[in-house]
């Protein structure tokens, strides 16, 4: 368990006990650090991250039993995520019945994106049922597009491509702060190679997986939410770290094909901005990996982007080099500064997020 204070100086930082095996024994956990510290203090909301919100929920919304269930309705869309999203939202239900909870969406910041960078171009039988494009990793992306301003004014308003680098991955191609595409679709497993997830895969391979191999539709879902990605392609590992240390061939292939496809996804995001003025890096990867960043950014200098070694290896902020025509950047992200500052603004602590 873990915990921070306002300038990120650490309250907590404990390792829960073999006991502590489900959300609810956590949450046990929790209202005991809480009250060690706190003593009487009331609690007054409770924020969650919620990684699909579907269609429906284009910001943070109050829990009710009916947004709960909603919200479940969408467990097989994220099944890695959701079940356990929910299930904390259950167990603070049942340990603090009259306390407001809120739920924080990693889709809601891509709503508002042009038809055609949202639409799954099937039947419109099939459309009207909900499947389209969400996109993934918001909270992260708007904790990024609110910090812009502050940190690189000159090209907050401009053209911007965002790499969300950790387990899971993925790319967010923003305009004046606004997502206006990125590579993750309607789950999380599209576009960027990830941990244990394949990222793009032509369907025509998944309809092999069941006609051709006849496998379960069980096992289907095992293969592409936890066998795939750098740890199917390496037989390894899933951790970036362990991956670039290997001297495995394979292990150096599923780290290529990481780049590759970063890179491969940078360039079609510039097509779809026009241009690009700016990079950031965020996300355990992205912030940490000094290999990585280096690659993508050779692997993209055709856009114009001038790498600063040195500034690379002391993690930037800024890593590119002066005068780059695409300056490039490592941007920390606080997801849970993004819940903090919603839950708090939609229960009227304080003003609207920013």
């Amino acid at each position: 368990m873990s915990a921070a204070d306002a300038a990120g100086g650490k309250l907590a930082d404990q390792k829960l006990g073999a006991e502590v095996r489900d959300g609810r024994a956590a949450l046990e956990s929790l209202a005991a650090w809480l009250r060690s510290r706190y003593g009487g203090a009331r609690v007054l909301g409770v924020g969650h991250r919620v990684v699909h919100g579907g269609a429906q929920y284009k910001g943070p919304v109050i829990v009710t039993a009916s947004v709960l269930e909603e919200l479940r309705k969408l467990i097989p869309l994220a099944p890695l995520h959701q079940p356990h999203n929910l299930a904390a939202i259950e167990a603070v239900f049942d340990r603090l019945p009259g306390v407001s909870q809120v739920a924080c969406f990693d889709t809601s910041f891509h709503r508002g994106q042009q038809a055609v960078a949202e639409l799954v171009p099937l039947p419109r039988e099939i459309r009207d049922a909900g499947v389209q494009r969400y996109g993934f990793h918001g909270l992260s992306y708007e904790y990024i597009a609110s910090v812009m301003p502050q940190l690189f004014p000159e090209i907050a308003a401009g053209r911007v491509i965002v790499a969300h680098l950790g387990s899971g991955a993925s790319l967010c191609a923003m305009k004046g702060g606004k997502s206006v595409d990125s590579t993750l679709g309607f789950t999380a497993l599209d576009g960027l190679c990830m941990g244990t997830r394949p990222g793009a895969v032509d369907p025509g391979v998944i309809l092999h997986l069941f006609q051709g191999l006849k496998l379960a539709a069980g096992d289907v879902e095992a293969i592409l939410y936890k066998k795939s990605g750098l740890l199917g392609i390496s037989g390894v590992s899933n951790d970036m770290r362990e991956l670039l240390g290997s001297t495995e061939p394979d292990a150096r292939l599923a780290v290529d094909y990481f780049v590759y496809r970063a890179a491969k996804e940078i360039g079609a995001l510039a097509a779809v901005l026009r241009g690009v003025d700016g990079l950031v890096f965020t996300a355990g990867i992205g912030e940490r990996s000094v290999e990585i960043r280096r690659r993508i950014c050779e692997a993209s200098a055709w856009l114009g982007l001038e790498l600063d070694p040195q500034a690379n290896d002391a993690g930037g902020p800024r890593i590119s080099r002066a005068g780059s025509a695409v300056s490039a950047w490592v941007i920390p992200t606080n997801e849970e500064l993004m819940i903090a500052r919603h839950t708090a603004s939609l229960l009227g602590l304080t003003g609207p997020a920013q």
